[in-house]
């Protein structure tokens, strides 16, 4: 098992290969179409669109969810718990945590560091431990510090502006059609050939880089917790669940090899091996010395459902 830095500059070097492969296959298009200018264009476009993307404030996405906001009152454990992250991470914005009236066991970030939280469901609460819970809040906690959200929303802008450049060259081979048919005009072949497969390629890679920062956020959540354990046992809980209906619905226990490619999140399996390999090298070390006691419900009180009108109207 290679060293906790040495598994960090691997993941950064994939990162930037995977990004850079983006930007060659969003060029292509754009080159064909109006040469250089058109390159130059479309790169000022992503990253036009990549600023107005980060101006979007979390609590539009909140408000697609029906999240409630949970107060610290309401779950004081689950904040002494990010207090302790946002602490070891280094962030100095007061922790934020959302809750979403849904049996679904998930938890998601939203925004970044500096207006955003971590939103769970009512069915995280019920199906997983404290310990467990403190591991998929270090998990979101990461995604946060490093802006993992930001960093989706340009691979998928790229994957959206590449599929729109392919259309456009297809509509120009159809306008320029008779042409070649004629003999005046000699079709780029090669290029046309790139330029059709450039949109599954984008999507591929927008999905390896998912991949990527979802294995970088579970080292950095082993870092932060300090025991790699509780955020294994709390994916093996989630895919208990959770994967049942991939499975039922090839008929067998293990999924075709090719499924790898079409998600977004690494195999569990992966996952945790990676993380009880960093679990048998540090020993155990509970992320605090706190009792937790069952009987003490991790939500006291649980905040309404609340619509698009309330959302719109906080200022976070």
């Amino acid at each position: 098992m290679p060293s906790l830095t040495a598994q960090r500059l691997h993941n950064t070097f994939q990162h930037l290969l995977i990004l850079a492969g983006m930007s060659l296959l969003l060029a292509v298009p754009a080159w064909l179409l109006a040469g250089s200018a058109g390159v130059l264009w479309t790169f000022g476009l992503v990253i036009l669109t990549l600023y107005l993307g980060g101006r979007v404030p979390a609590r539009l996405v909140l408000a697609r969810t029906g999240a409630g906001v949970l107060h610290r009152h309401q779950a004081p454990q689950l904040y002494r718990v990010m207090d302790l992250l946002y602490r070891r991470a280094g962030l100095s914005q007061q922790p934020w945590l959302f809750y979403v009236p849904s049996s679904d066991l998930n938890a998601f970030a939203v925004g970044d560091a500096e207006d955003g939280g971590i939103a769970i469901t009512e069915g995280l609460l019920h199906g997983l431990s404290l310990r467990e819970l403190a591991g998929v809040l270090a998990h979101e906690v990461s995604h946060l510090r490093h802006g993992d959200t930001r960093v989706m929303s340009m691979a998928a802008t790229m994957t959206r502006l590449t599929v729109w450049g392919a259309f456009l060259v297809q509509l120009a081979l159809i306008a320029m059609l008779p042409l070649a048919m004629a003999g005046e005009l000699r079709m780029p072949w090669l290029e046309l050939m790139v330029v059709g497969l450039a949109p599954l390629a984008s999507t591929l890679l927008q999905l390896a880089l998912s991949r990527n920062r979802e294995f970088t956020a579970d080292l950095e959540a082993s870092v932060l917790t300090r025991d790699p354990q509780g955020l294994a046992d709390a994916l093996a809980a989630l895919e208990r669940r959770n994967g049942m209906w991939l499975a039922s619905l090839f008929g067998r226990r293990q999924l075709p090899g090719w499924l790898y490619y079409l998600q977004t999140h690494p195999p569990t399996d992966e996952r945790v091996r990676r993380l009880m390999a960093l679990a048998s090298r540090q020993g155990p070390r509970p992320l605090s010395s706190r009792p937790y006691r069952p009987s003490q419900p991790l939500v006291e009180t649980r905040p309404k459902r609340q619509g698009h009108r309330y959302w719109l109207g906080r200022r976070r």
